[in-house]
């Protein structure tokens, strides 16, 4: 009964750390909004201050010795992280956070396609079924940003979804290694790749323009990466799709109160059937999971 109970625990402290997580990711959007600057100048300074809170943390908290992540989905997590910052920031600052964020959320099911492809997962019906329907909410948000005028800030978003899902996927691989450093060593590149932008278009030293980037570096992508490096070592993937499903819910909701923005009918259509086709999946994933391990269990 101990054993149940501490595994319960662990879990449960998991998914609570992906719950905090999805909570902080969702006000991104919101401070990005409030930044006039130039999105690969928003990206890089972000990851400054993002790099620079993470090394701290390293240096307070080091990894375990001994804990080696191999070469290959530690690069590959770098390379998918540091795409999705910039295809990300570059949608939320060229469409509207609610067509970011939504269209960010079919990261679920392209992580199973590539799970099945590269980690060799096992890819189950609900998966094949909710690719049918994202790829639906897809051709939704495509049409409206072709009325709208939006529609390169929706395929930027496209795109950072599947980068979010390649980067769970080789985050996942790391579960045995240290998470926290591919996020840092993306950052870095990320700010690098960066300089010359920021050269070009210094931003200004306010407290308008100092205080967004603080948060976004330091809170909205500084501790999340502390709390998801914690939470995916103890939960399954499905659990944190489903836990951090809130994130969509959220978003749409700071940027109404904060800026009025409202999403299109259309946008809200394709948004509405992208997250309840990863939920669902979500759902009957865990179903199988729990069914699974009854019929295994010893009585």
């Amino acid at each position: 009964m101990n054993e149940i109970t501490a595994n319960k625990d662990f879990q449960l402290k998991g998914q609570m750390a992906v719950l905090v997580t999805a909570v902080l990711w969702s006000t991104g959007p919101m401070f990005m909004k409030m930044l006039d600057l130039h999105p690969v100048v928003i990206t890089g300074l972000r990851s400054f201050v993002a790099l620079t809170f993470l090394l701290i943390a390293r240096i307070i908290f080091p990894p375990p010795k001994g804990v080696k992540n191999p070469a290959f989905p530690f690069w590959a997590a770098v390379a998918a992280y540091v795409g999705v910052m910039y295809t990300h920031i570059g949608a939320v600052t060229t469409t509207t956070a609610t067509n970011a964020v939504m269209l960010l959320y079919s990261a679920p099911i392209w992580a199973a396609l590539l799970g099945w492809r590269v980690a060799k997962e096992k890819l189950n019906w609900e998966h094949w079924g909710a690719l049918v329907f994202v790829t639906i909410g897809l051709v939704l948000f495509f049409r409206d940003g072709l009325d709208s005028g939006a529609l390169f800030g929706n395929i930027l978003a496209a795109i950072s979804g599947f980068f979010l899902g390649a980067n769970m996927v080789f985050l996942r691989m790391l579960k045995d290694g240290n998470p926290r450093d591919a996020m840092l060593m993306a950052h870095l590149i990320a700010f690098v790749l960066s300089i010359p932008f920021i050269t070009f278009n210094p931003p200004s030293i306010e407290i308008s323009t100092v205080l967004p980037l603080l948060y976004l570096g330091a809170v909205q992508m500084g501790i999340t990466g502390l709390l998801f490096s914690y939470g995916i070592k103890r939960v399954s993937a499905i659990q944190a799709v489903l836990t951090s499903i809130i994130e969509p819910i959220l978003t749409p909701v700071w940027v109404l109160l904060l800026f009025s923005e409202k999403p299109s009918v259309m946008a809200l259509a394709g948004g509405g059937i992208i997250v309840s086709a990863v939920l669902a999946s979500s759902l009957i994933g865990i179903r199988r999971v729990t069914r699974n391990a009854d019929n295994t269990s010893p009585s």
